[in-house]
């Protein structure tokens, strides 16, 4: 599935990255992959922000947004109604997102 082009918020420090390969394992979208044991995102696209990579890297290495981009929507949808909307436009998201 991919999201908005161009627009996640996931950034990585090859240099901190211990090569544990715990962002693969955790990632619902596969964005990462070890390339020289340092992990490498593959498919930016592909984030849905929810900050599972984040929060499992021990090292530091990964930093990401959470809460702010897709992952945020399809939540809100659940919890509000209404189809997913990424932005902070819609009455159903604008007290939680922004």
């Amino acid at each position: 599935m991919k999201y908005l082009s161009n627009a996640a918020t996931l950034k990585l420090d090859a240099g901190k990255c211990a090569g544990c390969g715990m962002c693969i394992e955790v990632c619902p979208h596969g964005v990462f992959r070890l390339e020289g044991k340092r992990a490498v995102i593959t498919d930016p696209d592909g984030c849905m922000e929810c900050g599972a990579c984040a929060v499992n890297c021990a090292s530091g290495a990964l930093a990401v947004d959470k809460g702010v981009g897709c992952a945020a929507a399809i939540i809100n949808s659940i919890l509000y109604g209404g189809e997913p909307s990424c932005d902070c436009t819609g009455k159903s998201n604008k007290d939680s997102c922004c």
